[in-house]
């Protein structure tokens, strides 16, 4: 029987750049907590974020925020990561040498960016509503950093898959390098993902893994989906994503329909 239920947002729950839940979500998931079945928005947003996508459910269900560095539970904090600042040193002192992509630079507290390209700082504050501090030097930053992400909202996808590739040689052995949606890349402390941050948790829930469902779209889902005894791929997903689920479907709301359909 499934206990739990995790699902990454952007692309996946969240479909053509929706910033908040649909109507029929927000129903499904109330009725599944309802029922007993725990929710979980597992997302490489930020806690604050998501918690305003999710506010009409406040702490009926749980966080697994920045791509796994933190983990909270009914206010709880159950796991958090973080980077080491050498390491960002020197990834934002690559970045900065490329030049073409913009940078948030993500505490528990808020994230970071600098006032670069109005389009940019337009979609972090005002589309995406995330907590936001602007400061001249993304260099300048204090830590602790839990994530870095960059973004390139000009050139295409294919500007980002290369870049991924350069980046992913030179850092890869220190930390994990990512694709976070089409035109974003990660950066994630080592031994972070979703599926360690779930792991955790449903230790906390007594919750077994064969127990849980999850859903996603991107290599940042990959240890979620890998982790959990059910998993769905988007059917829109990157190309080999689908390889590491159970199966394919075009809406994480038909799933959770058919989930409650079975539920006495």
């Amino acid at each position: 029987m499934i206990k739990l239920v995790a699902s990454d947002l952007d692309g996946t729950l969240l479909q053509g750049g929706a910033q908040s839940l649909s109507p029929r979500s927000e129903d499904l998931i109330r009725r599944l907590t309802e029922k007993g079945i725990h929710f979980v928005a597992a997302s490489g947003r930020q806690y604050d974020n998501e918690r305003r996508v999710f506010a009409a459910l406040h702490d009926d269900i749980s966080y697994i925020a920045e791509n796994g560095s933190v983990c909270i539970h009914q206010g709880e904090v159950i796991s958090r990561s973080t980077i080491d600042p050498d390491l960002c040193r020197r990834i934002l002192e690559e970045i900065k040498r490329e030049g073409n992509f913009e940078v948030v630079v993500s505490r528990e507290d808020s994230c970071f960016i600098e006032n670069n390209d109005e389009a940019f700082v337009n979609h972090i504050v005002n589309v995406m509503h995330n907590t936001t501090q602007i400061v001249d030097d993304i260099r300048e930053v204090d830590g602790p950093i839990l994530k870095i992400a960059i973004c390139n909202m000009n050139d295409g996808p294919h500007i980002v898959d290369k870049y991924q590739k350069h980046l992913q040689d030179m850092f890869s052995s220190e930390i994990k390098v990512v694709t976070s949606g089409n035109i974003w890349i990660d950066f994630i402390a080592p031994g972070t993902n979703k599926g360690a941050a779930l792991e955790k948790l449903i230790n906390r829930l007594d919750i077994k893994p064969e127990e849980c469902m999850a859903f996603g779209d991107q290599y940042n889902d990959v240890e979620m989906l890998q982790f959990v005894g059910t998993s769905y791929a988007m059917s829109n997903a990157a190309p080999g994503i689908s390889y590491y689920s159970t199966y394919v479907t075009d809406s994480v709301d038909d799933v959770l329909e058919d989930l409650l359909a079975t539920l006495p």
